[in-house]
C-alpha cells in the first residue's frame, strides 16, 4: 500500500470514527451541523478542490463536479428545512472515498506485474580494467566489449558467453519458471538473471537496441494504443455527464414549475431538487470510466508476467476476434534448426559430397549452409574456396580445390542445365554438381518444435476456425509439416511478397468482424506481420525487424503462448463487456427510480460508489493469466 492509499485509508477510519461519535452525542442544531461539516470537509476536500479546478480549467462535467453538487446539495436542502440531518450527505462523500480507495488499490495490484517487469532494467555493467571490475552505465558499453556478470546480477546486455557456464533465470523475459543452462558459446538476453557462475559476455548490440530495452520500451507504450472500446467510453462520457447534468436540472427546475403553471399544483421545491440530487450522485459514470481502462491495464500486465507483450490495448481487443491464424514455418512451427537426413545418389562417397558442399557454402549463414556445414565436422579450410557466386533463391556456385561446385535446389541445376535426379523424401533437398555433372543430393529436415502439434489444437479449441500455414520451403516438405500439425491449408514455395499477397487474400475473405493473425519471426516475415490485423513474432531470438513489425511480441519460442494470448485476450474482453452491461444497466435502473422519487441518497451511493468497486475489483480478474493455454474464466 503507497502513502497516498494509506492516507486515503486513515481519512477514511477517522471519518467513520466521529461520524459514529457524533450521531452518539446528544448534539443538535448549528453544532451538530457543524461536526458533520468538519467530518464532510476531513474526507472530501480534495474532491471539492479538484472540482473547483476543473471548472476553472474547463472540465467541469466530470466525476468530482458531480459529488460536489449533489452533497453540498443535500447540506443546502438541510439548511432551507431547517434540518440538522446532514448524515446522508457525509455519507455520499464517505462511500465515494471508500469507492477510490478501492479503486486505487485494484490499479495498484495491476500495476505490480509493470513494476515487475521494470525490475529487469539493468543499473550497471561490470568491466574489467587493470585487472578490478568497475560498475559502468550500460549505456557507455560498446558493441564487442567483453562484461563480467556475477551470480545474482542481472545480464545487462544481450551478447554471446565468452567464458563460464552458469544457469540463467530468463523468467522475467519469457515467463518460463526453469533456469536455463548456460555456457560458452551461448547466447544470453539483458534482463536475465545470472543464477551461479561467473559469465564474461562479449556484448553483441547496444544497450539501446538490447532486449531489455526494447521489452521496457513495448510495455511503456503499450497504454498509448487506445482499444475501441475505451475510445467509446472516453467519447459517451463526454456526452453522457452533460446530458444527465441537464436532466437533473430539468428535475429540479422544470418539474416544479410544470406542476405550478399546468396543474396550478404546489410545486414541492425540495422533493424535486433532492430527486435532482439522488439523480446526480446516480449518474456519475466512474464505474465505467475507471473499470475499462482498468481492465485492458490489468490484461497487459497479467499477459506480460507471462512473457506475452502487447504494444496496446486495441491489438488485445482485436486479438479476442481472431478466426484466422497464419504461421510461417521455419522459427515458428519447426525449430529452425536444420540436420542433414540422408545422402542419396552420390558420385563420391558420403564425407565427399559433403566436404564439397560444406566449402561451396563456407560464406553462407543460412540455416541449410550451417547444417551441412556442422555435418561435415571439421573446420573449413577457407584457402581451398574461391569465386564463390550466390545465385538468389537458387544456390551457391563456388571453384573448390579447382572444381565447379554448383549446390543448391532443383531451378539452380535447371539453370545449369544440369540433370539432376528428383528425390522423394520429405525434407529440403541440396542437389550438388561438380564439373556440369551431377553429384548426388542431400536430404536436410527441420525439426517441428515440441508443443507446435499441441498449439494448433489449443487454437482450435479456443475457437480459431481456420489454420494456414506460409512457406518458402518445397511443397513436399510443406505438405508433411501441415499434414503432421493437422493444419488446414497450406501454401509453398513463397517469397515475403507472396507471403503478403495470401495474407491479403485471406483478409478479404473474412467478415468485417472476424480477424486474422500473422505469427512469425524472421526478416522476410516484417511485410506479413505488418498487414495482417494482429502481427505476432515468434521468441526473443527473432529478428528485430520482426519485433518492430509485430503488435504482440511473445519472449519465448513456445506456440502455445499464442494460444494463452488469445484467451487472455478473450477474457479481458468479457470482463469489459460484463463492466458495461453492469454498470449501464444498473445506472438505467437507478436513474428511472431516483427520478420517480423510488430511489434514495443511500441507493444512490450504491448506484455509483457500490458499482464502481465491484466492476473494479472485477477488472483486477484480467490479470490472472495462466501459461499453456490454460488462462481460468
Amino acid at each position: 500500500m503507497n502513502k497516498k492509499q494509506k492516507k486515503i485509508l486513515f481519512r477514511i477510519i477517522l471519518s467513520i470514527i466521529m461520524l459514529i461519535v457524533f450521531s452518539l452525542l446528544p448534539i443538535t442544531g448549528i453544532i451538530k451541523i457543524a461536526s458533520f461539516l468538519t467530518v464532510y470537509f476531513i474526507i472530501g476536500y480534495d474532491v471539492l478542490i479538484k472540482a473547483v479546478r476543473g471548472i476553472f480549467n474547463g472540465r467541469v462535467f466530470d466525476e468530482n463536479f458531480l459529488m460536489t453538487v449533489a452533497t453540498v446539495g443535500v447540506f443546502a436542502l438541510a439548511l432551507f428545512e431547517k434540518s440538522d440531518d446532514c448524515l446522508e450527505a457525509v455519507a455520499v462523500m464517505l462511500f465515494y472515498q471508500v469507492g477510490e480507495f478501492f479503486q486505487s488499490y485494484a490499479v495498484g495490484k495491476s500495476r505490480k506485474s509493470i513494476i515487475a517487469l521494470m525490475d529487469i532494467r539493468p543499473d550497471y555493467a561490470n568491466i574489467e580494467i587493470d585487472g578490478r571490475l568497475e560498475k559502468v552505465n550500460p549505456d557507455e558499453v560498446e558493441i564487442g566489449t567483453v562484461i563480467t556478470v556475477n551470480p545474482g546480477e542481472k545480464i545487462p546486455i544481450d551478447g554471446i558467453v565468452e567464458e563460464g557456464n552458469s544457469t540463467i533465470d530468463t523468467r522475467a523475459l519469457t515467463g518460463e519458471s526453469v533456469p536455463r543452462n548456460s555456457a560458452e558459446g551461448d547466447e544470453v538476453l539483458s534482463g536475465s538473471v545470472n543464477l551461479t557462475g561467473v559469465l564474461k559476455v562479449k556484448t553483441t548490440k547496444a544497450f539501446g537496441e538490447s532486449t531489455v530495452s526494447k521489452i521496457l520500451e513495448l510495455t511503456e507504450n503499450a497504454g498509448s494504443r487506445k482499444s475501441v472500446s475505451e475510445k467509446f467510453i472516453s467519447k459517451f462520457s463526454r456526452v453522457y455527464t452533460p446530458a444527465v447534468c441537464l436532466c437533473a436540472l430539468l428535475l429540479a427546475v422544470a418539474v416544479p414549475l410544470f406542476r405550478t403553471l399546468v396543474f396550478n399544483s404546489e410545486p414541492l421545491w425540495q422533493i424535486w431538487i433532492y430527486r435532482a440530487l439522488t439523480f446526480l450522485v446516480i449518474s456519475c459514470p466512474c464505474a465505467l470510466v475507471i473499470s475499462i481502462p482498468l481492465t485492458f491495464f490489468a490484461g497487459i500486465g497479467g499477459a506480460s508476467r507471462e512473457g506475452i507483450l502487447i504494444k496496446g490495448s486495441n491489438f488485445l481487443e482485436s486479438l479476442s476476434k481472431a478466426k484466422t491464424v497464419i504461421f510461417d514455418k521455419t522459427g515458428t512451427l519447426t525449430k529452425g534448426i536444420f540436420e542433414v537426413d540422408a545422402i542419396h545418389h552420390g558420385k563420391y562417397d558420403n564425407e565427399r559430397l559433403i566436404e564439397l558442399a560444406a566449402l561451396t557454402e563456407s560464406a553462407s549463414a543460412h540455416p541449410i549452409a550451417v547444417s551441412i556445414k556442422n555435418a561435415y565436422k571439421k573446420e573449413i579450410d577457407l584457402s581451398r574456396v574461391n569465386s564463390i557466386k550466390e545465385i538468389s533463391g537458387k544456390g551457391v556456385v563456388a571453384n573448390v580445390d579447382g572444381i565447379e561446385v554448383a549446390v543448391g535446389n532443383e531451378k539452380l541445376m535447371s539453370e545449369l542445365n544440369i540433370d539432376y535426379i528428383s528425390c522423394h523424401s520429405t525434407g529440403t533437398i541440396i542437389h550438388i554438381a561438380s564439373d556440369g555433372k551431377y553429384a548426388g543430393h542431400i536430404v536436410i529436415k527441420d525439426l517441428i518444435k515440441d508443443n507446435s502439434k499441441a498449439a494448433l489444437s489449443a487454437l482450435k479449441k479456443n475457437g480459431i476456425k481456420k489454420t494456414v500455414m506460409l512457406t518458402g520451403d518445397y511443397s513436399s516438405v510443406a505438405d508433411s509439416v501441415a499434414k503432421e500439425l493437422e493444419i488446414d491449408e497450406v501454401h509453398s514455395q513463397l517469397l515475403p511478397a507472396d507471403k503478403v499477397d495470401i495474407v491479403e487474400q485471406l483478409i478479404n475473405t473474412c467478415d468485417g468482424k472476424s480477424k486474422t493473425v500473422f505469427v512469425g519471426d524472421g526478416i522476410n516475415d516484417a511485410p506479413s506481420l505488418m498487414r495482417a490485423d494482429i502481427g505476432i513474432a515468434m521468441g526473443a531470438m527473432g529478428s528485430d525487424a520482426a519485433i518492430e513489425a509485430a503488435d504482440i511480441v511473445l519472449m519465448d519460442d513456445d506456440p502455445l503462448k499464442i494460444s494463452t494470448a488469445v484467451k487472455a485476450s478473450r477474457k479481458c474482453m468479457s470482463i469489459v463487456y460484463q463492466n458495461i452491461i453492469f454498470s449501464i444497466g444498473i445506472k438505467a435502473i437507478c436513474l428511472i427510480l431516483g427520478a420517480f422519487g423510488i430511489a434514495n441518497m443511500w441507493l444512490a451511493i450504491f448506484a455509483d460508489v457500490g458499482v464502481m468497486i465491484l466492476a473494479a475489483l472485477n477488472a483486477v480478474r484480467a490479470l490472472k493469466v495462466k501459461q499453456r493455454g490454460k488462462t481460468a474464466l
